[in-house]
């Protein structure tokens, strides 16, 4: 099993990043804020402006530590890598289902498939857990539209089918995410999903967990040796990592729309957090963000059971189980993709 390293993400406006022995050195203000062994990290997530030493990039290089710079909101602005490795077959391979259209057709419908199902699961808990303070027969309507839509994915035709499923899938889902929302719900309205920019609190909280969620998945698919940027179920488009995207619509409720609704519940994160420009923007207060991360970073370290392997795993190891079984799928060595279902 893979050793789950950390990700070490600086959010501190002007952070400066720099090598010292086989430490990765951050300092704010020419003061040193925190020291961590190179054997410890996986990769670097830069917020805003932080800026890293020729030095440290180069030994992050040869260490394989991906360095990623991300704008204060979270979009991706550059990265730095080593050399590109990983089994050339195997990407050779990967191409070729990409561009088949019945093994592309497949595997976004299991993908698919996994996201309904779990994002079913979201609600079902809450329904469980916290009857009493919500809406039960509004989010049962929703689960049994979902369930339908599950049931039909399988006769699926082509990709635009399992488009316009998943799509109708996710307006069910995000009709009653308001629902699940259950303290200071004044500060947290919750309307549908908006996005580029967020324009409330929740959207801000869900678009920045979706970042590094993203991240995630990105470096999990190139450490299998697949290519982050040729998706299944998302196709090419420059800039964009469609296949990153592909594999986080398996995770996207379970684990960042639960981690917003937790922050949001148990008041870990509060209004204070968050500012309105007058353009209606919502961005998050790097106070904020820390405590974002800082959750994040808490879950990947939680147990969970992985039904396919059949064993507990820590939720930080899923999106490298998940990349090396589509890796194995690729190959050849399993018929199907099996996407991960949250129990």
């Amino acid at each position: 099993m893979r050793k789950l390293l950390n990700t070490l993400y600086v959010s501190s406006q002007g952070a400066y990043l720099r090598k010292e022995g086989e430490t990765v050195v951050v300092e704010v203000g020419g003061e040193k804020k925190l020291q961590l062994p190179i054997h410890t990290i996986s990769s670097i997530v830069c917020f805003g402006n932080v800026m890293c030493s020729p030095f440290l990039m180069g030994f992050c290089a040869e260490r394989s530590v991906a360095i990623s710079f991300l704008s204060e909101r979270g979009a991706f602005l550059a990265s730095a890598r080593g050399a590109v490795s990983g089994n050339v077959l195997l990407r050779r391979e990967h191409y070729r289902k990409a561009d088949d259209a019945d093994s592309s057709l497949s595997i976004a419908i299991n993908i698919v498939k996994a996201k309904l199902s779990n994002s079913l699961a979201v609600i079902h808990r809450a329904i469980r857990d916290h009857g009493a303070k919500i809406n039960v027969n509004l989010l049962k309507d929703a689960a049994n539209k979902i369930k339908r839509l599950i049931k039909t994915l399988s006769d699926a035709k082509d990709l635009d089918e399992v488009r316009g499923y998943e799509g109708e899938g996710s307006y069910e889902y995000f009709a009653v995410f308001d629902q699940l929302i259950l303290e200071q719900k004044e500060d947290f309205v919750f309307n549908g999903r908006n996005r580029r920019p967020p324009l409330d609190n929740v959207n801000a909280t869900l678009s920045f967990a979706y970042v590094i969620l993203s991240h995630d998945l990105r470096s999990a698919l190139e450490s299998v040796g697949l290519d982050p940027q040729v998706g299944f179920l998302h196709r090419d488009r420059s800039g964009r990592h469609s296949l990153a995207l592909d594999m986080m619509e398996e995770f996207r409720s379970v684990i960042a729309d639960r981690l917003v609704l937790s922050l949001i519940n148990r008041r870990q994160i509060a209004k204070k957090e968050f500012a309105k420009s007058a353009s209606g923007a919502v961005t998050i207060s790097d106070s904020g963000r820390k405590t974002i991360l800082t959750e994040y970073q808490n879950r990947k370290q939680e147990e969970i059971f992985h039904p396919y392997i059949d064993e507990k795993v820590k939720i930080g190891q899923l999106f490298f189980i998940q990349a090396n079984l589509l890796a194995r799928h690729i190959r050849g060595d399993i018929d199907g993709y099996p996407p991960f279902f949250w129990r």
